[in-house]
């Protein structure tokens, strides 16, 4: 079967010879255009054949490994063995060309050692200069740029009496003819080629390439190398460097380091660069220079990876390198068995994992008997907003899933962040370990408080205080608020004065219902009553409040509509009041005037004076909202007009006002602050998750001029006694930074649009028409679209609907199955993307979403039926 096939082939390239262009722009979209789904096959051992510099021996090494593997007599009984060698780019094209040279001496070692060899090699695409000086007659240059078929194929076999040989299949995806790096042989060939293709065209052929022929999945009877051009940080066509350029697949890998005078720092350097970006290293190979360089690698290393030294390569171009071979066989049968025991391993730990977690971890919001062990995703890694996710159906692959829950909120990276992140973060560790923060400075808290200041706390803020955590940065803002409040209402003289006083007043919070702003018990007790505050999960939850129940707004069959609350409703209210043409208008200052904001603000006002006659010794010492969205309350967009109003009417109390942003700062709703969106700014406010692109727990609490001085005095207990260990640590600190500026640089997120006013915003993320189909589902009754975040809510009633509802669980499932990770809010499912993240993107998981909806609806409708 698999000679039958691989002649047919044969046939087909030799004797229809054609000529397909394949257009590309290089440009900055090009190479960010979103990769569809990729699909890994695991029942092979597939590895990158690293090099930490050009010219160290990578395709000998990679003939070395083909040689072990196919003409080893004890390795394996069976002679279905498959070797695929893939070299996705090729520069110096035809002169020079690794796959051929691979193809040409393993032939040559299977005629050697009198063993059985079928071989293959391929040439699938080339630039124009590449073809024509490969086959002159078949090509011409009276034809636009950009790369063609060139459709080359040849294949050997040695002692064909043998009914089944192994087989080696050894392809150049790529070529070029200049002998440069490939990016510059790209851009002078006319033959530009995207990232997300060449990452594309090496999954399909390694999904292809084994599994054409007789190989059987499950076995060891295959074995894939894929070898990179030049060394590990050596640009692809498109410019970026090609351990990034790879990081998609992250196939583990083996390096060929340097043996040479010099060699010891390339190699290590070569290594760190691919450990930064998240590879796995199982060995390192280099030749014999009699430098020993190998014992001070070890010793870097810690005998973690293993060191193999080959023989010295022979200099002299015309020796066919066949005792070097021979000389090399058990080093590279060594290698072979390190890197068969790696895959096996790394099979083993992912077959395990699901039963080792389910027996140790307590996850947090998850009901344990609602997760069987099949259930539990496992993950191989991150690569943007990517998950790697194993899974075993027939045969073990690893597939990417879209985070749609940005990994609970805090997620904005894409790839090239995230290493950026991983770099600068080593740095700050090396540098600085830990250092406490109290009566210190060091530049990365220094720079992370002035670009807070200089960002979302700009025209209003003048300190930062450091958490760890949301939550925490609460509690913060709590404290802060209240002693202003007694301040600036002679409270705190009283205090002072006489300590009893501290009985003869409780502080309250205003806040909304369907709040949430952390699990410590200072937060929850900021929350009006819900799930997360029950006897169940706090006895000692009192909620100290008086919690007001907001108007909502979202889609629905098209339009953006205004739900209020019985309390609102009047006759003097009209259409326009309660429905808006665009998103857009429901953020207009102008709606300010209208009859609504007059009845917002009578309301909140009598709010606070009836809650100030009865109360007695409570009073409202503090205000505190999540601006525009509720997050884990079910992501409701409240109103902006009423928070305005609420902010205005404390202002006029001398209420102090917080600003819960842990959840909608930094671009999470398409500007970096909330407040922007609001019109109006906080006294104090809270940052968090996005803060630090998500890759570390950090938080920060800003606040006025006047909100510190409350704490200042002569005597240390007036000073704000909080603070945790970590405060301000350097990586946090540092990774913030580089988040704050990545984001709002519009030379690198394309997403971002700067008015001539200064003012930055995100472009329109989810598409519109899409977005209305949705809402115009019968299975869904709200949608919410602003910035990074869509929230669809799903008919349902009664225990369908809450937080506790299992309703949407066959929709989860469905969209897992697309390759969208996303856990729900009961009957609220979320999509939450990057502020980098394309828009083409997002529409395409949209698509997906609506796809299944349809597919959830008649799934449901027939259970009604039965």
């Amino acid at each position: 079967m698999l000679l039958s096939l691989l002649h047919r082939r044969h046939h087909h390239h030799l004797h229809r010879p054609c000529l397909m262009l394949l257009h590309h722009f290089h440009n900055h979209h090009n190479q960010s255009k979103p990769l569809s789904t990729l699909t890994i096959p695991l029942s092979h051992p597939t590895y990158m054949v690293w090099s930490s510099n050009t010219s160290l021996g990578k395709t000998l090494v990679s003939t070395g490994l083909s040689s072990s593997f196919l003409l080893s007599p004890s390795s394996s009984s069976s002679n279905t063995k498959k070797f695929l060698y893939l070299k996705p780019l090729q520069t110096g094209f035809p002169l020079d060309s690794d796959s051929r040279f691979l193809f040409k001496k393993l032939c040559s070692l299977s005629l050697r050692r009198n063993l059985p060899l079928f071989s293959s090699h391929s040439i699938l695409l080339s630039s124009l200069p590449a073809a024509k000086s490969f086959a002159p007659n078949r090509f011409s240059f009276n034809t636009s740029q950009g790369m063609c078929e060139l459709g080359f194929y040849e294949e050997r076999r040695v002692l064909e009496e043998e009914k089944v040989a192994p087989a080696l299949v050894s392809e150049t995806l790529y070529a070029w003819e200049g002998a440069l790096s490939p990016h510059l042989a790209a851009e002078r060939e006319g033959g530009m080629v995207s990232n997300s293709e060449v990452v594309k065209k090496v999954e399909r052929r390694l999904r292809e390439g084994l599994f054409e022929g007789s190989v059987e999945r499950g076995t060891l009877d295959g074995f894939c190398v894929v070898e990179p051009a030049g060394g590990v940080a050596s640009p692809g066509p498109s410019g970026t460097l090609q351990c990034d350029l790879y990081r998609p697949l992250r196939f583990p890998g083996i390096l060929v380091g340097d043996g040479r005078l010099g060699g010891i720092s390339g190699t290590i350097s070569a290594y760190e660069s691919l450990q930064l970006r998240g590879y796995d290293v199982v060995a390192i190979v280099i030749e014999d220079h009699g430098l020993e360089n190998e014992l001070p690698l070890m010793s870097y290393l810690h005998n973690r990876v293993p060191v193999l030294v080959v023989p010295p390569i022979p200099q002299d171009t015309s020796n066919d390198l066949m005792e070097w071979f021979d000389d090399s066989h058990n080093v590279f049968n060594s290698l072979k068995d390190i890197m068969l025991e790696a895959y096996l391993k790394r099979i083993q730990r992912f077959n395990e994992m699901s039963k080792r977690a389910g027996d140790v971890f307590w996850w947090p919001f998850t009901q344990h008997k609602l997760v069987p062990p099949s259930t539990i995703t496992v993950i191989d890694s991150r690569c943007g907003e990517n998950f790697s996710v194993y899974k075993v159906q027939n045969k073990e692959y690893i597939t990417q899933q879209f985070d749609a829950c940005a990994s609970w909120w805090t997620q904005g990276p894409d790839a090239t962040l995230q290493t950026e992140l991983a770099r600068d973060m080593g740095y700050a560790a090396a540098r600085f370990g830990h250092v406490m923060f109290p009566e210190n400075v060091y530049e990365p808290a220094l720079e992370c408080a002035e670009l807070l200041l200089d960002g979302v706390g700009k025209g209003w803020a003048s300190r930062v205080y450091f958490s760890d955590n949301g939550s925490t940065a609460i509690e913060i803002a709590l404290k802060m608020a209240f002693r202003k409040f007694c301040s600036d209402h002679g409270i705190f003289l009283e205090l002072l004065k006489n300590n009893s006083a501290e009985r003869c007043i409780e502080l309250m919070v205003l806040a909304l219902k369907g709040s949430y702003h952390g699990d410590t018990l200072g937060a929850m007790e900021a929350q009006a009553p819900s799930s997360y505050t029950g006897f169940l999960q706090q006895p000692w939850y009192t909620g100290r409040g008086l919690f007001l129940d907001p108007p909502t707004v979202c889609m629905h069959n098209g339009e953006w509509t205004l739900s209020l609350p019985e309390v609102f409703h009047s006759e003097t209210l009209k259409l326009e009041d309660i429905t808006f043409r665009s998103r857009d208008e429901i953020f207009l200052k102008s709606r300010d005037k209208s009859n609504l904001a007059g009845l917002y603000s009578s309301y909140i006002s009598q709010q606070l004076s009836q809650h100030s006659r009865l109360s007695g010794i409570k009073q409202i010492g503090a205000l505190i909202i999540e601006p525009v969205i509720q997050g884990a309350g079910g992501m409701h967009m409240v109103d902006p007009l009423f928070q305005r109003m609420l902010v205005n009417e404390c202002r006029h109390c001398k209420i102090p006002v917080i600003f819960d942003e842990v959840f909608t700062g930094f671009w999470r709703l398409g500007v970096e602050a909330a407040a922007e969106l609001l019109g109006c700014v906080p006294e104090i406010a809270c940052f968090a998750k996005l803060m630090t692109g998500g890759i570390i727990p950090l938080a920060a609490t800003l606040a006025t001029d006047a909100v510190f001085h409350s704490f200042t005095g002569d005597t240390k207990l007036k000073a704000l006694l909080h603070g945790h260990s970590y405060s301000a640590h350097a990586m946090g600190c540092t990774a913030a930074a580089k988040s704050i500026r990545w984001f709002k640089d519009p030379m690198i997120n394309l997403n971002i649009i700067s008015e001539k006013s200064q003012k930055m915003f995100l472009r329109e993320l989810w598409d519109a028409e899409v977005v209305q189909q949705i809402s115009s589902h019968p299975s869904v009754s709200r949608v919410v679209t602003l910035g990074t975040l869509f929230v669809l809510e799903l008919q349902a009633d009664g225990c369908d609907a809450g937080y506790a509802s299992l309703y949407a669980s066959s929709l989860v499932q469905m969209l897992r199955e697309d390759g969208i990770y996303t856990r729900p809010l009961g009957n609220v499912i979320y999509f939450m993307c990057g502020p980098c993240t394309s828009p083409e993107f997002c529409s395409q998981q949209l698509i997906k979403l609506y796809t299944r909806l349809e597919e959830f609806t008649q799934v449901k409708r027939e259970m009604k039926i039965n």
